[in-house]
């Protein structure tokens, strides 16, 4: 196709041999040319003048090499050498939306108005795009800044022109835009076409494959619209600044500085049997691709392939050499012993045949054990996979210390309701307590195919819990307007909803270099163990120039995750340097408003999200409506696939949001569609359904459905009637003890909802009762009090979340700084010779690590246990302290205690404790003796008393006085011994 220009002229880059494909001609009929692809050029020569410029897709880095011998290369810009193939005997260049090329000044002088432009492509995406361009400036439609310009559109979007070419000029005059179309002429088809678009005097005239199909008068001049920089135009680029780049295969590019005539631009253009043959050579790199699905190669053939029943716009029908191998529906056979050569055969409608030699791997059970990656060390439950990620085998594993690491359970059986547990009970922890150190488990992992076995061990830490203090405010995370789609926070100043700050100086709080650039819709939350905060954020980025369309037909398949331990310095799940996470399949049209929650009965994270889904991963044809699919994860790194259906009632849905609220899961969710949809009264707005079975799918919204088994309607239509606006974003959390917006059984919870055209959030306050009595004829959103307010929130925060907080990281929040240590208070008091040490935090929260006790020629370190720690006091010991030391997490300050004078200490000591036996109130007196002499004591209570107690030196003795009652007062025992005294009080108590 890239033929030779006038002169014979190719860039040396070009002159490779190449085997003769010329006889592919004979399937021209197979790719749906165009009829007038098939037109030949007249019986005798027609003299073509040589091209000022031939770009044949040769190329040396970033160059497009001009092939006509005049120099004008071009440069390009955002290709990699992947980017360019070879079809049939050509060279294309693949612009996938990331590619342009911008063209030098010579190609068209605008001397006269006289210039022709040849474009061979192959597009199946209808887009607002430029095939070519003359002119540069880029701008808005109708801005000053929009440069006058010629273009060819090769496939348009632009309606009276679906499907077919776009030509025309842009010459801006007065208050008018001065685009000119030519009249629409058709379109390229599914193969390779040549598009030529000639200008002559005052008249464009529009050829594909050298017939003419438009033409269009114009009073312009050419002098006019090229520019005066270096830059003539580009290749895969509009000046439309809301436009999109080229999505086409272009063979094939010539400019002239002068008019052709139709029979000029019939011989100029590649023969009909030079572009069958590319086509055919696209056809098959394209289901090559598609065959491929994950493997690494036609000869690696190790999952499963996908044979398209369609690929770009032809039909296939397919053959298998061996079924058991390789089914049609793309299974391939785990259990052959030996590697399998076999053949793949696609038929077209006109009975060309295209085939595909491949071979088909014997299973490793190696490469399902190697592709477990286990952390060094763990806060979170392991996803101990049961099925093997490659290859597919069982995975059976045992744990050193079931009792730390669960194994696998070899009676699981998957629910009646709800997604299955991939990991077949295992990797569930339990954790050493705060304080109490990390331990080791050694895992094995036994993996099974047929007859095959093979095991592995992994070692793994599992870290102890952490430390716990009270929440004592509220952290927000949002993003605010279409224009500007970064995260941002905001944290209560005090133990108050309704009192939030912005926090960072209003900057945005994580980076967005990567991916699409947008982050929208941020969701935070705790980890189930309270380690760190999760967020996860749309890949989203309209203010970049991606339309609400393509947002939702070819938007990202990734989430974004971070993870913090105070919400300041966040890092990615999976590394700094790898962007978004894929967590959808390749057949779904977006991942929008991703958010999780915890599955108790999983023991995972359920990962839920928005997505339209396709038949098929170009996105043809579909249902359309928005669902709802849920993924499991239990490190926000690794996520099951594919997404499991969750809500597809037939109608848009979007936004849900989770709580659970006694043994039922309560889901917020927005109506997407425009109308009541199946029984939800009002479009664009929230509604609301509770099931015991997080996973459970929804297809239908009904009242009278089974929550045992899915998701049963208790309100709808919650926000609009009170707040005039439509909502999305709901987000639902329970208040902190202390809040004064809370019930005074601490039973409060706040609700909010983004109206997204009045300014972001509205806020409701409500109780778990409320939402757990809500009914088809009690309605939480019809009760006294669902008012919404917007007094104390962020300012203008979109769909976004709010999550609670202890004041250690709310003061690195409005610090915007690293945590700082809580400050601790020691005290010490003593228990005949027993010193007893007692540590506090000042935000009431957990303590570990040791004391040091320390008197004269004596020490001695203790680990704190619940806060406190004891030590004999040796005799002669004097004046003692106790030294908090802190711990190794550094949350705690170390602290000391005042210094007591240990001679003063009485060394009887004694206690008293009620209980019951057999109905009966028994009071339990323990007296110690911590001196070092034994002594015979008299205890005294109001049942009774008895005498000569025998106390030997360092012990404690306890003795029982019957009350013959079934409740007691409280009152107090006195104990005497060695001319010392001791006395003790104890509680009422009763045994009814």
């Amino acid at each position: 196709m890239n033929t030779p220009s006038a002169d014979g002229a190719r860039s040396p880059s070009r002159l490779r041999p190449r085997p003769a494909r010329l006889a592919r001609a004979a399937l021209a009929c197979v790719l749906a040319i165009t009829p007038a692809a098939l037109v030949m050029p007249a019986a005798g020569a027609v003299d073509v003048p040589r091209p000022t410029a031939h770009y044949d897709m040769s190329h040396s880095g970033d160059i497009l090499l001009d092939a006509s011998g005049n120099g004008r290369d071009a440069t390009l810009t955002g290709a990699e050498e992947s980017s360019f193939v070879t079809a049939g005997e050509d060279e294309v260049l693949r612009f996938r939306d990331d590619v342009y090329a911008s063209l030098p000044q010579g190609l068209v002088s605008g001397d006269d108005d006289d210039f022709a432009v040849e474009l061979t492509v192959s597009s199946q995406s209808d887009r607002d795009q430029f095939g070519w361009v003359i002119g540069d400036g880029i701008g808005s439609w109708n801005s000053p800044e929009l440069g006058d310009h010629l273009f060819v559109n090769p496939r348009s979007s632009q309606s009276g022109f679906d499907g077919q070419v776009l030509a025309g000029l842009r010459a801006k005059t007065g208050e008018d835009n001065g685009e000119l179309r030519l009249p629409a002429g058709g379109g390229i088809g599914d193969g390779v076409a040549t598009i030529t678009l000639v200008g002559e005097g005052g008249e464009l005239t529009l050829f594909l494959d050298g017939e003419e199909v438009s033409s269009l008068a114009h009073e312009h001049r050419l002098a006019d619209i090229v520019p005066s920089g270096d830059v003539l135009g580009y290749l895969g680029r509009s000046l439309y600044s809301g436009d999109q780049m080229l999505e086409a295969d272009v063979t094939d590019v010539k400019f002239w500085d002068e008019a052709l005539t139709e029979a000029q631009v019939r011989a100029s253009q590649p023969t009909a049997a030079e572009k069958a043959a590319t086509s055919e050579g696209l056809l098959k790199l394209d289901i090559e691709q598609a065959v491929l699905g994950k493997n690494p190669g036609l000869d690696q053939i190790t999952g499963p392939v996908r044979l398209p029943q369609e690929m770009n716009g032809i039909a296939l029908t397919w053959t298998s050499s061996d079924e058991t191998v390789i089914a049609l529906d793309g299974t391939v056979s785990r259990t052959i012993s030996a590697d399998t050569e076999m053949r793949l055969t696609a038929l077209t409608p006109s009975g060309s045949v295209l085939t595909f030699d491949v071979t088909v791997l014997a299973p490793s059970l190696s490469s399902d054990l190697e592709a477990i990656e286990l952390p060094e060390r763990t806060t979170e439950n392991l996803p101990l996979l049961a099925d093997g990620p490659v290859e597919g085998a069982d995975i059976v594993w045992e744990s050193s210390d079931p009792s730390v690491i669960t194994a696998t359970n070899p009676d699981h059986v998957a629910p009646e309701a709800g997604m299955d547990d991939p990991f077949a009970g295992a990797g569930v922890l339990t954790r050493p307590s705060y304080g109490a150190g990390d331990v080791d488990v050694t895992l094995t992992a036994t993996a099974s195919l047929g007859e095959l076995t093979e095991t592995r061990k992994y070692t793994v830490t599992v870290a102890e819990k952490p430390r716990t203090a009270p929440d004592a405010g509220y952290a927000a995370a949002y993003f605010r307007s279409d224009s500007d789609e970064r995260v941002y926070a905001a944290a209560t100043t005090e133990n108050d909803f309704f009192t939030f700050e912005e926090v960072n100086d209003g900057a945005p709080v994580v980076s967005n270099e990567a991916d699409t650039t947008g982050h929208r819709d941020p969701y935070i939350l705790r980890s189930h163990e309270g380690d760190k905060y999760y967020m996860i954020a749309t890949d989203l980025c309209i203010g970049c120039g991606t339309d609400w369309g393509d947002a939702q037909s070819n938007g990202s398949l990734k989430v974004n995750v971070w993870e913090s331990t105070d919400m300041v310095h966040w890092e990615r799940t999976n590394g700094d340097d790898n962007g978004a996470i894929t967590v959808n399949q390749p057949e779904a049209g977006m991942t929008w408003a991703p958010e999780a929650y915890w599955d108790d009965d999983l023991q995972s994270y359920v990962l839920f999200f928005a997505s339209r889904l396709y038949d098929d991963v170009d996105h043809t044809s579909g249902e359309g409506h928005a669902q709802m699919f849920a993924v499991l994860t239990r490190d926000f790194t690794t996520f099951t696939a594919p997404p499991s259906s969750w809500q597809d009632t037939g109608h848009a849905r979007i936004d849900s949001t989770v709580q659970k609220i006694g043994d039922y899961y309560y889901r917020f969710t927005k109506n997407e569609a425009g109308d009541a949809a199946d029984g939800l009264e009002r479009g664009k707005d929230i509604f609301l359904e509770r099931s015991k079975v997080l996973t459970a799918p929804t297809t239908a919204s009904a009242w009278d459905a089974d929550p045992e088994t899915t998701w049963q309607l208790v309100d709808t239509a919650m926000t609009t009637p009170v707040t005039g606006h439509h909502g999305e974003g709901p987000q639902i959390l329970a208040l902190n003890e202390g809040d004064p917006n809370n019930t005074p059984d601490d039973d409060g919870y706040v609700f909010l909802v983004d109206n997204y055209s009045a300014g972001g959030y509205r806020a409701f306050t409500t109780s778990g009762s409320e939402i757990s009595a809500s009914r088809q004829d009690q309605r939480l959103s019809q009760q006294d009090g669902w008012e919404p307010r917007t007094d104390g929130l962020p300012e203008s925060p979109r769909h976004g979340a709010f999550v609670s907080a202890s004041q250690q990281v709310l003061d690195a929040m409005h610090g915007w700084q690293e945590v700082k240590a809580v400050p601790s208070r020691t005290s010490l008091r003593l228990e005949g010779r027993s010193a007893i040490a007692e540590v506090a935090a000042e935000d009431g929260g957990d303590v570990a690590g040791p004391v040091v006790f320390s008197g004269k020629d004596w020490t001695e370190t203790v680990e704190l246990s619940d806060g406190s720690a004891s030590a004999h006091v040796p005799e002669d010991a004097g004046e003692i302290t106790a030294s908090y030391q802190g711990y190794r997490d550094g949350l705690v300050e170390p602290s000391s205690s005042e210094p007591l004078d240990v001679d003063e200490a009485q060394p009887l000591a004694t206690s008293a404790v009620p209980r019951c036996v057999a109905g009966s109130v028994t009071l339990a007196v323990t007296t110690t003796n911590d001196g070092d002499e034994s002594m015979k004591a008299t205890i005294v209570t109001q049942f009774g008393s008895s005498s000569g107690v025998s106390l030997q030196p360092g012990t404690s003795t306890t003795t029982a006085f019957s009350t013959r009652a079934p409740e007691v007062t409280a009152g107090e025992v006195t104990v005497t011994a060695a001319g010392e005294e001791a006395t003790a009080s104890y509680p009422a108590a009763s045994c009814g």
